[in-house]
């Protein structure tokens, strides 16, 4: 039996995928603590870990840098992953020498999980929750000039905060050391080696176990009508222009429509709706993307592993450049296309063509058997137990 202590930052990207490992490492009888917030108890609870609460650790924001950080800033995000990791110095000092992990299972943004595991020598095996991004697969991302200078004028603050974890002992080499991937950290993915771009890269240090899922759905796609599911995920959804245009799109069209919103905006301010067209601020997304022939989406690594998972061919309309970067891999493979006109006509246009068009849905249900055969949660625990790892170069 291991003792092993679980970090992410409060994200549901991030966190989703670590829970089906964390339910496996319980039910193997590891000691699982699990380092978050309140709004992600009841799921961390549901694995049989013990759930640790960190809310108190997080910094009140003011009006800008929560703007900053809700257009995904990389160096606000940054800035405030520092903050956390200062703040919660002491409370992890004590959680350390009391409950002396055997291994650290951190997010790979999680600065507060990644560092005390170095500074505690704790073997760390680093969740990574899209792609693994290295020098050569760091090359699918593409960063727009505004991005670029945000990092760039960023970089001086990200620096000076940085600066202040010296004299608590954390051991870093520099702000890439603790974003990039590198060939000497364990690290799971959660992607087939096949659907990793520049794959060949990466060291025996990682494994890659395909979608970490709680699902055991088959793909059914026969239905009288075809079913389009839109969904723009959890974080960059306030966007009622949008799916009024999907509503619009579609308004007309012997096709079935369930558009997830989130919370964001008023279901109500989207006019009353065609019969054949549902709204909801929340769904079960593995079950409907089991049942859709079809699925618009931001392209977030969850929802678009989810979607193949289920053989559901895309419409990819990215919102940041790590979404970017997810959608050219899916185009690579043939299993969606981009969408780069956003109207009502373009929106129409495109999932036309994906359910007139065979060879995509073929092209998912490829990758879908891809990543049914990978080793999964199971996989995912083995690694984690077996830390750290030695690679023979």
């Amino acid at each position: 039996m291991k003792k092993i202590a679980v970090f992410c930052i409060p994200a549901h990207g991030h966190t989703n995928p670590m829970l089906p490992v964390v339910k496996e490492l319980v039910r193997r009888g590891d000691e699982v603590r699990f380092y978050s917030f309140e709004e992600f108890r009841g799921k961390i609870e549901q694995t049989g870990a013990a759930y640790v609460s960190c809310d108190r650790y997080l910094p009140e924001l003011s009006a800008k840098e929560e703007g900053k950080l809700k257009k995904v800033s990389a160096a606000e995000m940054t800035i405030q992953d520092i903050k956390i990791t200062l703040s919660m110095n002491d409370f992890l000092h004590d959680e350390f020498i009391a409950f002396r992990p055997d291994v650290v299972y951190t997010d790979s943004v999680c600065f507060w999980g990644k560092l005390n595991a170095l500074k505690y020598d704790v073997p760390m095996v680093v969740s990574t929750s899209t792609f693994a991004f290295n020098q050569m697969s760091s090359r699918y991302i593409k960063n727009s000039p505004k991005e670029m200078a945000g990092l760039i004028f960023g970089l001086p603050k990200m620096t000076r905060e940085l600066n202040k974890l010296k004299p608590y002992g954390y051991k870093f080499k520099g702000l890439l050391s603790l974003i990039q991937s590198d060939n000497d950290t364990d690290s799971v993915v959660y992607t087939s080696r096949k659907f990793q771009p520049c794959s060949e890269s990466f060291s025996g240090h990682y494994t890659f176990v395909g979608p970490s899922l709680f699902s055991d759905k088959i793909p059914d796609k026969n239905h009288e009508r075809p079913l389009v599911y839109i969904s723009l995920g959890t974080v960059i959804n306030d966007r009622p222009d949008f799916y009024s245009k999907c509503i619009k799109a579609f308004k007309d069209e012997n096709i079935d429509v369930i558009i997830s919103c989130g919370k964001a905006i008023d279901i109500g301010a989207l006019g009353e709706l065609p019969d054949h067209v549902s709204v909801y601020e929340h769904v079960d997304q593995l079950d409907l993307l089991s049942k859709a022939n079809v699925f618009i989406t931001h392209c977030g690594m969850n929802s678009v592993s989810e979607s193949l998972y289920m053989a559901t061919p895309m419409v990819l309309y990215p919102q940041t450049n790590e979404q970017g970067a997810v959608a050219r891999r899916v185009r690579e493979i043939g299993a969606g296309k981009e969408l780069k006109d956003d109207s009502v006509t373009g929106i129409r246009d495109a999932v036309k063509d994906i359910l007139n068009t065979v060879s995509y849905g073929n092209a998912a249900k490829e990758c879908s058997d891809d990543f049914r055969s990978c080793s999964g949660a199971a996989g995912a625990a083995d690694f984690i137990e077996n830390a750290p790892h030695t690679v023979d170069d």
